[in-house]
């Protein structure tokens, strides 16, 4: 048998054949790592390990644009998520197709807890924070909420007393008279909220003062319920009495409410700030209520209960007053800057004025060594010790000297007084104040004389009018340096609330 021979052209075409492969699989080759390179990594990923498209993590890119073709052309980041934007080329490098926009998440799905903890942000938290609030915020509503928290828990107390006074929880009162008693009851505080409401401009000079007054006059009203259930005969009297205070301190509350959240907005967030805090409020009063109804379920002493939550309260209440951080100047801050400058030559900071601010020095209180913008007779009784003193302000618009019979600063104000004049004068009041204590303390030989650290020695007439001078003199060199030292530690000098008196001197016409 003879076999036949193939021709000499077979193996030129089969390397033929052989060559045009290799050059299409290294160019196709070479395609595809050019189209893996610019696609997502998320579809590298995918193709790699070979699944299909949907069953990678690809976001929103639905299966049929999951190819070669996808070309990345912007990036998007909100609420800490991060987003790229892929387009189906249309043929040409610059061209895509219309509506082939696809985008895809570059992180892995929420748990549910944290889409559990982002919901709850949404609702306690401002938006952007912390970066959209002061760092004072936190602590304030930390303290906020843990005393809403015990006032929700009295609240169920102090309720339970009052319908327990009136006899509803053993049916011994008519449905008519307890409505009537009820009534009467929500009435008075209602009168009660609109009679203190005048004394609404004192909520902006001293308002961390009148804040913390107003929470303890809430304990008292809640105190004067609680003692309804021992002498139910007089429900009506005390229920009234605690009403109108628990009524004007909420007055209290809703006034100084504002400015403090102002003081820690950042930007024009005021409203999400108040609205968010109200929220966290709201959430801790209606905790610290479902725990009391647990709590009172077991009968408890109510004494020992109030007062346990009294205590939280008041305690509460006092952080969250301590911890506001206001730029303004009222007469307390003002006095800690002022006597830190006098003492140390430096300004305290916000965080130190706010901190060392004495809050218990309320408004109504009248044992305060200075007095600014009083009347003409409460300064002086002798018209000479005037005379000796008035040359001495010819070039300024106030007058500051001290009364010894009444052992006080007075700075009486001149009708051209402007805003500054009266922050110059609180601080040449301040000055006078320092050099007699410092007199004070160098002629004291004696213990006894130091015992009250607000108490002045009664100066001669020659020594009154040498202080005065002295203290004009320390005025014009250091009022300039305690502004400029103020407003670098970030304190608003130009609206200062020192609440003056409203008297003022006129100029004598013919």
């Amino acid at each position: 048998m003879k076999f036949k021979q193939p021709s000499n052209s077979a193996p030129q075409t089969l390397t033929a054949t052989t060559s045009q492969d290799a050059r299409l699989l290294v160019r196709e080759t070479l395609r595809i790592s050019a189209n893996l390179a610019s696609a997502p990594p998320t579809l590298v990923a995918a193709e790699s390990s070979g699944l299909r498209p949907h069953e990678a993590n690809f976001g929103l890119v639905e299966e049929q644009f999951v190819d070669s073709s996808l070309r990345l052309i912007c990036c998007e980041e909100i609420d800490g998520r991060r987003w790229k934007y892929f387009a189906e080329n249309g043929g040409s490098s610059t061209q895509f197709k219309k509506g082939s926009i696809r985008a895809v998440s570059l992180q892995t799905p929420h748990s549910p807890v944290d889409d559990l903890m982002s919901f709850i942000r949404s609702y306690v938290v401002p938006e952007g924070f912390p970066d959209s609030v002061t760092p004072s915020y936190v602590p304030y509503m930390k303290w906020r909420a843990l005393k809403h928290f015990f006032g929700g828990a009295m609240g169920v107390f102090t309720t339970q007393s009052l319908l327990s006074s009136l006899g509803v929880s053993r049916n011994r009162a008519a449905p008519g008279a307890v409505a009537i008693n009820w009534i009467l009851k929500d009435g008075s505080g209602r009168i009660g909220k609109m009679l203190f409401a005048r004394q609404g401009k004192k909520f902006d000079y001293d308002l961390k003062q009148l804040r913390f007054a107003g929470d303890l006059l809430m304990e008292l009203g809640a105190g004067v319920e609680l003692a309804t259930a021992s002498v139910p005969h007089l429900f009506l009297p005390l229920a009234c009495a605690a009403n109108v205070a628990k009524n004007v301190a909420a007055v209290t509350s809703t006034s100084t409410r504002t400015p403090i959240y102002k003081a820690f907005a950042k930007g024009e967030n005021i409203g999400d700030v108040t609205a968010k805090g109200e929220c966290v409020s709201n959430v801790a009063d209606l905790l610290g209520t479902g725990l009391s109804i647990l709590i009172a379920k077991r009968n408890p002493s109510l004494v020992t209960t109030f007062a346990l939550l009294s205590c939280g309260y008041v305690l509460s209440s006092y952080q969250e007053i301590k911890s506001v951080v206001l730029h303004t100047l009222n007469r307390a801050r003002f006095t800690v800057a002022v006597e830190s400058f006098l003492k140390t030559g430096r300004v305290p900071t916000l965080q130190e004025g706010n901190l060392m601010e004495n809050i218990f020095t309320f408004p109504w209180s009248k044992h305060r060594p200075i007095v600014l913008g009083p009347r003409f007779k409460d300064a002086f009784q002798d018209p000479n010790s005037y005379l000796a003193v008035e040359p001495v302000y010819e070039k300024e618009r106030y007058i500051v000297t001290y009364n010894p019979s009444k052992g006080n600063i007075y700075a009486l104000l001149k009708d051209q007084a402007k805003s500054d004049d009266i922050l110059k004068a609180a601080f040449h009041a301040h000055v006078l104040l320092h050099i007699i204590h410092s007199s004070n303390e160098k002629q004291s030989s004696s213990q006894k004389h130091r015992e009250n650290e607000n108490s002045i020695l009664m100066p001669t007439t020659t020594d009154l009018q040498a202080h005065i001078a002295e203290s004009y003199k320390m005025v014009s060199a250091l009022y300039g340096p305690f502004k400029s030292k103020a407003t670098e530690q970030g304190w608003m000098m130009s609206e200062s609330l020192l609440n003056p008196g409203r008297a003022r001197l006129h100029e004598l016409v013919d």
